[in-house]
């Protein structure tokens, strides 16, 4: 079954994203991609570093090529913000990124992007499964010619997406600032599309798990989580370094560790970036949320009279919004936002960078600026747990949480909010459950004043059947 969730289309190698699945997804692509510009359509295409991404990608752009689609086919290893921003730059019809993002190893994964320059519309992705099905009931013969001969008849342009990308890297962040300061920056690309890139930006940057490795090697998920960046969290204890970044395995995600080894998670991320933005640079528009980033972005709007608009989870619905309107920043809680300084696209080496650069014009410490968030909002903690669940025990949680329960263990629930999944409130905090759309998971998410009261709220959360 091809289902494409929050983020894209994903299966695990062999058993769902097969050769035959990913051509069937492609030859949609094309009739799509023709429906929206009949007259000369263009799509780029570009892989991860995970097992068989650029076979898959090749084949991608042979159907592509196939039905009379121009492709732009990168020539290696490509992040999504990459893909995204060639796809605006080159005015293509679409973009694909041959990626399962943060998922373990044996996951890979198809995105789609809109010429815009960031993730496809949810309307757009059920157009796409809408050519999909009729593919799949008729089932026609898919048959194309080899990458070579594409590329001898002009229909697949290779070209490098790192190049263009980085130039527009030194011209949007004060790149000179960050090197002039001697930022000591420790880069972790948990061996993804962020490997071979932060050395062309920062050249004074030390790096771990930044070989080729489609096994991820030491890494159960690359996904900037604390569980997932142990090395990085160790290495940064020893006080050689004034920031430690890692980015996910499209790139897309970013988290960060301080200069003591404290683990920065992305709720304060997205809280520091949109101060900066909003003070600093003093860039103007409303702020768009996910239901599961923190209650902060809601208190310094309040303050602030900046306008707040909440999504269900899925940075597809953060894009929609800055495509059409002017948001100064929108972004959900796994790490990836977007700005109006960028392309509406998460990235987590431009706001890694634009992180940096806070830190050089406000001359303080990445500590230093996550407890000024804790004096200014007072504490605010956040944990995820991730479970591995069969559909009967999913579909137990979901129905008692739906029967809204009074309380949380000895916290009484004051409201509700049903925008995606179910979110709980009790005083000075929140939690929220929902079924992952990219994996066999439930989520929990909580925030608090305490730690204790997430973990409790957790726990509570875990019962409920």
């Amino acid at each position: 079954m091809i289902v494409f969730g929050t983020d894209g289309w994903r299966g695990v190698i062999a058993r769902d994203f097969t050769f035959d699945n990913l051509h069937s997804v492609a030859l949609a692509t094309a009739i799509y991609a023709k429906k929206i510009q009949p007259e000369k359509p263009a799509v780029v295409v570009g892989y991860d570093a995970r097992f068989l991404s650029r076979e898959f990608a090749e084949d991608t752009a042979c159907i592509l090529a196939s039905k009379g689609v121009l492709v732009h086919l990168a020539n290696g290893i490509a992040s999504t913000p990459q893909v995204s921003f060639a796809t605006k730059q080159k005015k293509a019809t679409l973009g694909v990124v041959i990626t399962a993002s943060h998922n373990p190893a044996k996951y890979n994964g198809y995105k789609l992007k809109g010429s815009f320059g960031g993730p496809a519309f949810p309307e757009q992705i059920k157009d796409l499964e809408k050519e999909l099905g009729k593919v799949l009931k008729k089932k026609p013969a898919i048959n194309f010619k080899s990458v070579d001969d594409y590329i001898k008849s002009k229909m697949i342009r290779l070209f490098n997406a790192k190049e263009s990308y980085l130039r527009y890297l030194k011209r949007k962040i004060d790149i000179k600032a960050i090197i002039d300061a001697g930022t000591k920056v420790l880069y972790d690309p948990m061996h993804g599309a962020g490997i071979d890139t932060i050395g062309q930006i920062l050249p004074q940057a030390d790096q771990i798990h930044a070989d080729f490795n489609p096994s991820f090697g030491e890494i159960d998920h690359p996904e900037p989580m604390a569980e997932y960046l142990g090395t990085l969290l160790e290495k940064m204890k020893g006080g050689d370094y004034d920031i430690g970044i890692a980015t996910d395995g499209d790139a897309d995600r970013l988290g960060a560790v301080d200069e003591q080894g404290n683990f920065v998670d992305s709720h304060r991320i997205f809280m520091l970036l949109l101060k900066y933005l909003y003070e600093d640079k003093r860039k103007r528009g409303a702020v768009a949320k996910t239901v599961s980033l923190t209650s902060m972005v809601n208190k310094y709007c309040q303050q602030k009279g900046i306008t707040i608009k909440e999504t269900p989870v899925g940075f597809k619905h953060i894009a929609q919004l800055m495509v059409k309107e002017k948001i100064l920043i929108g972004g959900e809680e796994s790490g990836g936002l977007g700005t109006i300084v960028h392309i509406p696209e998460r990235d987590g080496l431009f706001n890694a960078l634009l992180l940096m650069e806070m830190m050089i014009t406000r001359k303080k410490s990445l500590k230093q600026l996550c407890d000024e968030l804790d004096q200014e909002f007072g504490l605010h903690r956040y944990r995820r747990r991730d479970v591995l669940v069969t559909e009967r025990i999913k579909q137990q949680v979901l129905k008692a949480a739906a029967r809204r329960p009074k309380k949380l263990g000895r916290y009484l629930i004051t409201g509700y909010d049903t925008t995606d999944g179910f979110k709980f409130f009790i005083e000075n905090g929140w939690m929220l459950i929902r079924a992952s759309g990219t994996e066999p998971l439930l989520r929990y998410y909580a925030e608090a004043d305490s730690l204790t009261k997430v973990n409790e709220m957790l726990d509570e959360g875990m019962k409920l059947r």
